[in-house]
């Protein structure tokens, strides 16, 4: 029987202050440094599913919701959605939440494709997830869609 992990083994929570070198000239995080919080997320989710080295295949889809200024806090959250041989579909979002408002928002959301490799670079098979919360259950329903569009 394939073995399955839940959706807690990957989650992985990583909160960021917006500093002035994240910034552009609107005072705005640049979409770059975005991205690579997403990126660094998703590598890590996948490295504790997996308990192996990853590789980024793809960033599937990248939503950007809303801005992000100097000085908010960052909540970047992500976790294995779904899985094949060898490869895992990672959701990831980012919240904002203003300092003196205590406002929260969603900002971005994406979805990664990772691939575990071994020792020698070689893709490995991957255990099967199992999801729990609604959220994760209807992104899971959701992830053969996005398979079949990312094989397209």
């Amino acid at each position: 029987m394939e073995q399955k992990l839940s959706t807690n083994v990957s989650r992985t929570i990583q909160t960021k202050l917006v500093l002035p070198p994240d910034t552009n000239h609107m005072g705005t995080i640049f979409g770059g440094k975005i991205l690579a919080l997403i990126d660094e997320i998703a590598a890590i989710a996948a490295m504790k599913h997996s308990k192996t080295a990853v590789v980024t295949a793809s960033i599937d889809k990248v939503n950007f919701r809303s801005s992000v200024k100097l000085g908010d806090i960052l909540t970047i959250e992500g976790f294995v959605i779904s899985t094949g041989r060898t490869s895992m579909e990672v959701y990831v979002k980012v919240e904002c939440e203003h300092i003196e408002t205590g406002e929260r928002r969603l900002t971005t959301d994406s979805f990664l494709t990772m691939v575990a490799i071994d020792s020698n670079n070689i893709p490995t098979a991957v255990p099967g997830v199992i999801p729990e919360t609604a959220e994760e259950q209807e992104l899971y329903k959701q992830a053969q869609e996005r398979r079949a569009q990312r094989q397209a």
